[in-house]
């Protein structure tokens, strides 16, 4: 089975975001992309996560032309293909309909530095993109226009996406950028929060650089 390893990684992810609560029912949606063979894994539409199989997971390229797999790609592929294409450091993209994320993505408000976590995104804003219709190359192109040199963006009206150098990096950063929500959106609701300076943020961005494990040599 052609890219077997990141088919099973979607598939198991795909469990992982409807457990965490990211994404209701069939919504949202998740990928990999293999530079070296210029494919990408990505999360078929309309089924339940936990009835995906690897099988399930559909290979197509760039252009969304199905190498293997019988099932339909995501809706969203060029969602997922445009980050690919702009950030060419990343290998994994995860969209979510998360309730305080996508909250604030109808407020059409961004994230703030609300707490450090959000440096995850290699920024101290999450901004939010203006409403297209779902499943659009226009919704494709205001997504990865608006975030521009960070890993995550909102989209107005519609949910969240974030990237990562691999599948673990964006689900973290898409189970964090909840959580800042929540803390902002809570926040909000009894006061007005305390949004940390742009030296603050500075200096932990650059701490979230050397954040965790060292990849092991090979």
């Amino acid at each position: 089975m052609l890219m077997q390893k990141q088919r099973e990684l979607v598939a198991e992810y795909g469990r992982k975001i409807s457990a965490a609560r990211l994404s209701p029912g069939t919504s949202g949606n998740l990928s990999i992309y293999d530079p070296d063979s210029g494919l990408m894994a990505i999360s078929p539409s309309g089924i339940g996560y936990f009835a995906i199989r690897p099988e399930d997971v559909v290979v197509t390229d760039l252009d969304a032309h199905i190498v293997d797999g019988a099932r339909k790609p995501s809706s969203e592929w060029a969602l997922h293909t445009g980050f690919y294409r702009r950030k060419p450091e990343i290998r994994a993209v995860v969209h979510t309909h998360s309730i305080y994320c996508t909250t604030f993505a109808v407020l059409g408000q961004p994230l703030q530095a609300v707490h450090y976590a959000i440096a995850e995104a290699g920024t101290d804003t999450v901004p939010c993109a203006p409403y297209e219709t779902f499943g659009t190359e226009a919704l494709a192109r205001a997504a990865v226009e608006t975030c521009g040199e960070g890993r995550a963006v909102l989209l107005g009206n519609h949910g969240m996406v974030a990237c990562g150098e691999s599948m673990e990096g964006a689900y973290s950063l898409a189970c964090n950028l909840e959580f800042v929500a929540e803390l902002q959106y809570r926040a909000c609701s009894v006061g007005t929060p305390n949004v940390l300076s742009d030296e603050q943020m500075a200096k932990a961005v650059e701490r979230f650089k050397t954040y965790g494990q060292n990849q092991p040599t090979k």
